[in-house]
């Protein structure tokens, strides 16, 4: 959840912008460890939702970073399978 509302990254004050990555690098470890995945990638698009985010994503190649491709369908219960155990690898 933004702590303030800024439509693109490269708005985001500089104090903001390093503590979303150091924020976000424990979550990336625990995706890496929660997957079989070379390395949990990322990505900045800003354009489904206009505040300033990142995905991160276990990726094997960087296709795996191409939003064009079909999205998984998991159910509510898949999904929060998937939450227990990114967080149980945190």
């Amino acid at each position: 959840m933004p702590k303030i509302e800024i439509d693109k990254i490269f708005d985001v004050p500089e104090s903001y912008l390093g503590a979303l990555l150091v924020f976000a690098k424990p979550i990336a470890k625990a995706i890496e460890k929660s997957f079989d995945c070379n390395r949990c990638g990322i990505s900045v698009l800003g354009i489904e939702v206009p505040h300033a985010h990142v995905h991160l994503i276990p990726i094997n190649d960087a296709n795996d970073l191409n939003f064009q491709q079909p999205k998984l369908k998991l159910s509510e219960a898949e999904l929060k399978e998937v939450q227990h155990l990114i967080i149980s690898n945190l």
